[in-house]
């Protein structure tokens, strides 16, 4: 969380200086911006190199954790057919309300334009493919070149086929490949760890280069990002209460009643994981056998990511709407596929590695552009209150829900 607030700092005062150089001096604000441009684009560059391979290592290590979770019992397996649902639910609420809140709450031409050309200039739409050339092009003749070419949506359509291939191999085999890939998985987690330690520099510059070329306008259009996805989280949260009420059949006033402290060290937190003690207390409060709220607590802080879908593709929708790119049905439908599987993959990874390995397959696999990325984390700050929010009232009522759904006791599914 430090860290967060270190990288935003950087962009404020990036921006800051590059604005009042620009205002003094536009003469050397004009001629400093290639090369503190070219300090802030090797570090963009440093961070996407590493798509590709965590593309495969957490699709893989995601999916082959989800089934083996469900194997574990009668209460897991239906815990994790809540959590699928549930971020099906939420990915595709994002794809309806960012496009209505980008219609009624749209950003001036001018700060979108400024917006636009900090981030990267304008970028030509690809061609729509037909309906059979998208499905042609699904499947890789070859994944390797595939990989190579950065093809990314035919790369997940193999990567899932050869997850749940592993999942029907013997369990000596899938413990093997399973550890090869979490070991391939953590290695880039760990080379992005030291990309993000320059992010301070990094983001400095971008932010000193993006008022150079857009003035007092970038704010604007920043401010209009962060309002937009935390809108969309708000909507999370709105739908996770709706659910508890709807769905689990607990009163709005009692749940957050019992909710209260969970979300007060969520707020300071902005982590999941450290709100477990206080969910487990809620859940108790709720009414929900402690033995069952040890096992799918637990699960949910691992594999249950409510608002990563929705939060993510609102990102990534609302970078195509800023760069004029339409997002066909099919689009959309493969985005949101990506995103629950990047979902189950963001395991436990502080904020700003989890913005990037979640949002950055998204966006390639939709065909938009991922440099903004770069310049977009350093306010993740403020939407990833409502992310952790929604998560953890999420996780309390699915543990309701999937608590209730079992009545036995779960004999053996602790171990």
């Amino acid at each position: 969380m430090k860290s967060a607030w270190i990288i935003l700092s950087s962009l404020v005062a990036g921006m800051l200086l590059g604005i009042l150089l620009d205002m003094a001096a536009p003469a050397a604000g004009t001629a400093s911006l290639p090369y503190v441009e070219t300090v802030g684009l090797l570090w963009l560059k440093a961070l996407t190199m590493t798509i590709i391979p965590l593309i495969v290592a957490l699709l893989i290590t995601g999916i082959t954790a989800t089934a083996d979770a469900a194997r574990a019992g009668t209460l897991a397996a239906r815990s994790v057919g809540i959590f699928m649902v549930s971020i099906f639910l939420t990915g595709l609420m994002s794809l309806l309300v960012t496009p209505l809140l980008l219609r009624l709450f749209p950003l001036s031409q001018g700060a979108a334009a400024a917006l636009r050309g900090g981030l990267g200039g304008a970028t030509e739409a690809p061609p729509s493919p037909t309906f059979s050339d998208f499905i042609l092009g699904l499947i890789p003749a070859n994944p390797i070149a595939a990989a190579a070419e950065t093809t990314v949506l035919p790369l997940i359509v193999f990567t899932t086929i050869f997850a749940f291939a592993m999942t029907r191999i013997a369990p000596d085999a899938r413990a093997s490949l399973s550890g090869l890939f979490k070991a391939l998985g953590e290695t880039m987690l760990v080379v992005i760890g030291w990309v993000l330690a320059l992010a301070p520099i990094g983001v400095f510059a971008l932010g000193y280069a993006l008022a150079i070329k857009a003035g007092l306008a970038a704010f604007g259009g920043l401010l209009h990002y962060v309002l937009i996805v935390s809108g969309v989280g708000v909507c999370c949260i709105l739908l996770g209460l709706a659910l508890a009420w709807l769905v689990v059949g607990v009163a709005p006033a009692r749940f957050v009643r019992a909710m209260v402290p969970t979300l007060a060290v969520a707020l300071s937190t902005q982590s999941s994981l450290a709100s477990l003690p206080a969910m487990l207390r809620a859940t108790e409060d709720l009414g929900v056998d402690p033995k069952k709220a040890d096992i799918v607590l637990p699960l949910a802080v691992a594999l249950f990511r409510f608002t990563s879908p929705a939060m993510n593709l609102a990102v990534v929708v609302y970078i195509a709407w800023l760069f004029g790119l339409t997002l066909s049905p099919w689009t959309m439908a493969v985005g949101l596929a990506v995103a629950m599987a990047a979902a189950l993959s963001s395991v436990s990874l502080p904020g700003s590695i989890s913005y990037v390995t979640s949002i950055a397959p998204i966006a390639v696999s939709m065909g938009v552009p991922v440099a903004p990325l770069g310049l977009l984390v350093a306010v993740e700050t403020f939407p990833d209150i409502f992310r952790t929010l929604g998560n953890v009232i999420a996780d309390v009522a699915a543990t309701k829900y999937a608590a209730d759904g079992v009545r036995d006791e779960p004999e053996g599914e602790a171990a």
